[in-house]
Formats: C-alpha cells, sequence, structure tokens
C-alpha cells in the first residue's frame, strides 16, 4: 500500500482533516508514519491552514499502533527506524510523536480503540474528541518492550502519575468516561457523531488568530518545566526567545482583535 493511500487528507477551509487507512487496524508501520509527517508537514507549511484533525477509518480502531505482525516478520532494526528516508521520518513514530516544531493545534478524533502507539497519537494532539464506544490501553510490558514513543513520557504529566504507571504496568483498558475524568478527553460523544464533534471542535479554534495559535503552542512548550514565576518573566515581548511570539507581539493581528471588538465586528486576520 502507498503512503498516499496509507493516509487521506481533505481540506476544510482552515482546517486539514487526516484519516489513517490501514485496515483492519490502523497499525503504523515506518510507512504510515511518513505518511502522517508529510500531511503534518503541510498543515505546519501552509498559510492558509490554522488546525489539523486526525481519525482513522473504521468503527472500531482508530489505531492499534505499532505493526507488530511487520515487526514479528522482519525484525526490529532501530537504526532503520531512524534512518531519514526509509525509517519513521523527521516526526518520529507515528509521525507526530517528535514532530517538535509542529505549532499548529490538532484535535483528535477517536473513533474506537486506541491502544499502544495509537494511543500515543492521542498523548501527541491538542485536544480529543473520543467516541463513547472508544477505549485507550497500554499493552507493552505484556508485549516485551515499553511504551516509548510518548506515552512514558507524557501520560504521567497529563494525570496522576500512579494512574498512569498503572496502566503502562497493567495493560488494562482505560474506558472513555474514565478517560473524560482524568481530562485525556476534551469531550465524549456517541460515535455517530463524533466527526461534527470533532469538525466543530477544529472550527472553533480555527476562529483564533493564525500567528496566536502557533504562539500558545510553542510558549506552553518552552515554559513547561519552569515555575510561574520563571515562566511570567518568559512572556514578556523581547524578552521570550521565540521567534512565533515575537512576531505575535509585533503582527498587524495583535492590534486587529482589539480593533475589531471595539467596532463589533468579527476580526479580519491576515497571518501578519
Amino acid at each position: 500500500m502507498s503512503d498516499e493511500a496509507m493516509v487521506s487528507t481533505r481540506r476544510d477551509g482552515p482546517i486539514l482533516e487526516i484519516t489513517i487507512n490501514r485496515p483492519p487496524a490502523n497499525a503504523i508501520n515506518r510507512e504510515a508514519s511518513r505518511a502522517i509527517y508529510a500531511a503534518l508537514r503541510e498543515l505546519q507549511d501552509d498559510p492558509d491552514l490554522r488546525v489539523g484533525l486526525i481519525t482513522a477509518n473504521g468503527e472500531r480502531i482508530f489505531s492499534a499502533g505499532w505493526d507488530l505482525k511487520e515487526l514479528a516478520s522482519e525484525g526490529y532494526d532501530p537504526e532503520l527506524d531512524s534512518h531519514p528516508e526509509l525509517g519513521n521520518g523527521p516526526g518520529g513514530f507515528a509521525g507526530i510523536t517528535e514532530f517538535e516544531d509542529l505549532m499548529k493545534p490538532v484535535v483528535a478524533a477517536v473513533n474506537g480503540a486506541a491502544i499502544g502507539g495509537g494511543f500515543e497519537i492521542v498523548l501527541a494532539c491538542d485536544v480529543v474528541v473520543m467516541a463513547d464506544n472508544a477505549y485507550y490501553q497500554l499493552p507493552e510490558m505484556q508485549r516485551g518492550f515499553l511504551a516509548d514513543a510518548g506515552a512514558m513520557q507524557r501520560l504521567p504529566r497529563k494525570i496522576p502519575q500512579n494512574v498512569a504507571v498503572e496502566m503502562l504496568l497493567s495493560g488494562r483498558r482505560m474506558e472513555s468516561d474514565e478517560a473524560e475524568r482524568w481530562g485525556l478527553a476534551n469531550k465524549v460523544v456517541p460515535h455517530g457523531d463524533l466527526m461534527e464533534a470533532s469538525r466543530e471542535m477544529a472550527r472553533e479554534i480555527s476562529k483564533g488568530a493564525p500567528l496566536a495559535l502557533q504562539s500558545l503552542k510553542a510558549v506552553l512548550q518552552r515554559i513547561e518545566t519552569l515555575s510561574v514565576h520563571d515562566a511570567l518573566k518568559l512572556t514578556k515581548p523581547g524578552k521570550s526567545g521565540l521567534d512565533i511570539y515575537e512576531r505575535m507581539c509585533t503582527s498587524e493581528d495583535f492590534l486587529e482583535g482589539p480593533t475589531a471588538f471595539a467596532e463589533k465586528r468579527e476580526p479580519v486576520w491576515k497571518g501578519r
């Protein structure tokens, strides 16, 4: 299956929908990782796009994660994984887990089970809409390896550490209601309503000023490990060291928002 066939894209105004299409389990191999990265690269580089939405084909599985059948037949070669052309690509596993300069927000529309690396895709997204029949699971421990493509690194930062460690150790399922309770889903909806709810979420996000949307991700990433005191000192014009934040502070859009508010009209963003 070609990279293009594994992942399809659809543009809806400022939103880029990315759909994983590797039936039956939407498992992720190196080709799929590169294809997802290419779609996300388009999102990041196109000034007309503001928000990404990532989902998968099928009724039951968002992604079963790493393609273990391929691994079992071909073996594991970490050097091949990191190969610039034949490996996972610059975005790491699934094209998103190590895409550090992806500054445009991404909504995950979780249509079914997000298992192992599938859950790691979700953890790398910014906002999550989850179908009520979907669930998360990290069974890597029972497969002989670790969930080291983002789950170990991100999950304990998002929920209580003991809950995260339990999931990593036991491989138990986390159903959608528990995921929502821990904040691992911003919204849980009936399966039939998933795409409309996800698109509505993306549309609401896309109303933000383009530079501000990217600046938020850049700033949050930069201040993640700082104290509140140090974070406040850094988020001042001329002191951040973040190009996108400095551009936002001196942009036309920085004044367009207040002007539109004063004139009681919708802002017209220029992205500069």
